[in-house]
């Protein structure tokens, strides 16, 4: 348990107590008393964190005084994990360099983790078109204009079967931004890796399989709250006997930040749904020693690089303290916050796009300075579209820059001990834990979300944003400050979607529906309404519709048949 508050003021007094000047005789806390007196005649423009917190001038040892050395700091690799997850950090093993990339159909994209790999990325990270992401085939109506456009188009295992084609599955691990079609994903790659002849204990990898922030903040969901936790604790317990290295939830929290959130409401939000997920697996009877190590994180970094620093930091001690006060947790790999994160998303700007190569890089400084296990970098003309292989290939340069050449990975936490970082950890810890608190006395994330309660307070602060920026209050370079005139956007070289995507697309789809055994696929889809109606598992018979090559569209529509579909709240 934490240490009371006196206990704490006796630790903490060491990092003043004695700070005696040899030459002056005065203590550090006399003299600063002094220097504040005078600084109190001086006229300052406040300064705030992007969140909104308000900032000292300077931080001294009185600043920290309360914080306790060993309990509330500590050292890389253990309890409460503030300064990382393992003992060596990047000295050991550098962060996975993990660019997301995924468009037109399997082949194409194939082609396009080859080349990435090939320039040096140690990982993958699959982008799903909307129809994918959405349960929808490629054929579907609904689904015509959106084929392969921000993603690329999965319909089948023959799809994923391409995918991953010549790419080696036990050595590259790989990351699925899926969520709502997360478990038909994940039967995907575990049966190409099957028949690739890797055994399911060698995966590494993660699908995002978060739906709580779907329906707040990016809206590709299909069923209501309560089967869309059944199906990912089904997910979770699945990987837990047979894929233990394979994270089979990433709690993303990236979403309610572009949405608008604020770095403190991000990092609240996001435990908050990791609670939830833990409880519904507790609920299921699952260890929370077993599954909790399963559980990863996923955040964007945005431009206020010390509070992002420090939210990474109040992130990795407040799950610790939570997983083990909270939920029992004794086995240190189920305290750990492990995450990656995005550089980039809407923080770009289409004004002056090539800004966004600096904005970029310094976000990715202040991932690495916050110790995420991997990192994505944007490239500078994503505000535009789906980047090219010259823009992929700086992006990519740019972590590679920062691991090789910088010296950042030399040390693990080298921003530990300032008295500003550990002071802005403290402070965005508690305030995260305020929001987790009030959502608690709420009756938690599914209510609030079911509510619209949550959606309000990001829309609120999207809105108080943009009118800072408005005012001129918030600068952004190039767009509201030493902006100028703006070359035609037909004068950049972006890239551009075939537009036979979709018609290619859709005669694979046929294809297959043709060669495969209709009969082994009407009796997948039975077993599977038969599992969603009782208390069963559903990953075995999604496993069993996937190997037949049942599609996505037949799969999820047995699901929205039995379970219906999520009606966003009114009042939002």
């Amino acid at each position: 348990m934490k240490p009371s508050d006196t206990e704490m003021e006796q630790a903490g007094s060491l990092l003043t107590d004695g700070l005696r000047s040899s030459a002056t005789g005065q203590t550090f806390t006399d003299a600063e008393k002094r220097w504040r007196e005078r600084l109190s005649s001086k006229t300052l423009t406040p300064a705030r964190t992007s969140s909104g917190l308000e900032l000292d001038v300077v931080y001294t040892p009185e600043s920290i005084r309360h914080l306790d050395p060993l309990a509330d700091i500590g050292l890389p690799g253990e309890y409460p994990f503030t300064r990382g997850v393992q003992p060596t950090m990047y000295r050991g093993r550098i962060w996975t360099m993990r660019q997301y990339s995924g468009f037109g159909t399997a082949h194409e994209s194939n082609q396009r983790y080859k080349w990435l790999l090939e320039q040096g990325q140690t990982g993958i990270s699959v982008a799903l078109d909307l129809p994918t992401q959405l349960g929808l085939d490629s054929d579907d109506p609904q689904a015509v204009d959106d084929v392969g456009r921000v993603g690329v188009a999965i319909d089948t295992l023959a799809d994923m079967e391409t995918l991953f084609a010549g790419i080696p599955i036990d050595s590259v691990s790989t990351s699925f931004t899926i969520n709502s079609t997360a478990a038909i994903l994940l039967a995907m790659y575990l049966t190409v890796a099957e028949r690739q002849g890797v055994a399911p204990e060698k995966i590494t990898g993660t699908i995002q399989n978060d739906i709580l922030k779907e329906y707040v903040a990016r809206g590709t969901w299909i069923f209501p709250p309560e089967p869309s936790l059944r199906l990912i604790v089904d997910t979770i317990e699945y990987c837990i006997k047979h894929a233990p290295r394979f994270n089979s939830i990433s709690v993303a929290g990236a979403h309610f930040r572009d949405a608008g959130a604020t770095a403190v409401q991000e990092l609240a939000f996001t435990l908050a749904d990791a609670i939830t997920y833990v409880e519904c697996c507790r609920n299921r009877g699952l260890e929370v020693d077993k599954f909790a190590p399963l559980i990863s994180f996923y955040f964007y970094t945005h431009n206020d690089l010390f509070e992002e620093v420090a939210k990474y930091r109040a992130g990795r001690r407040l799950w610790a303290r939570l997983m083990r006060e909270r939920f029992g947790a004794r086995d240190p790999r189920a305290m750990m916050f492990r995450f990656g994160v995005v550089c980039g998303g809407s923080t770009l700007t289409a004004q002056q796009p090539q800004n966004n190569i600096v904005r970029v890089a310094y976000q990715a400084l202040a991932s690495v300075l916050g110790g995420a296990q991997s990192v994505f970098t944007a490239a500078w003309d994503e505000a535009f579209a789906i980047p090219t292989e010259q823009t992929a290939e700086l992006a990519l340069r740019t972590q590679q820059v920062l691991a090789y050449e910088t010296g950042v990975a030399n040390v693990a936490d080298p921003l530990g001990g300032s008295y500003f970082i550990e002071a802005l950890t403290d402070r965005i810890e508690r305030e995260a834990l305020s929001i987790i608190e009030r959502i608690d006395r709420l009756g938690g994330m599914v209510s609030c979300i079911q509510s619209g309660l949550i959606q309000k307070e990001i829309a609120m602060e999207a809105y108080r944003h943009q009118q800072r920026i408005e005012h001129g209050e918030q600068v952004v370079v190039g767009v509201n400050k030493f902006a100028r005139e703006e070359p035609e956007r037909q004068q950049l070289q972006l890239w551009e979607l075939d537009p036979a995507v979709g018609d290619r697309q859709r005669q694979e789809l046929a294809r297959v529906k043709a060669q495969r055994d209709n009969r082994a696929v009407s009796a997948a889809l039975k077993n599977l309404r038969d599992a969603a109606r009782s208390n069963h598992s559903m990953m075995p018979p999604i496993l069993e519709a996937v190997r037949a090559y049942a599609s996505i569209g037949e799969i999820c529509g047995v699901l929205r048949e039995e379970f219906g579909t999520f009606e966003e709240p009114a009042s939002i």
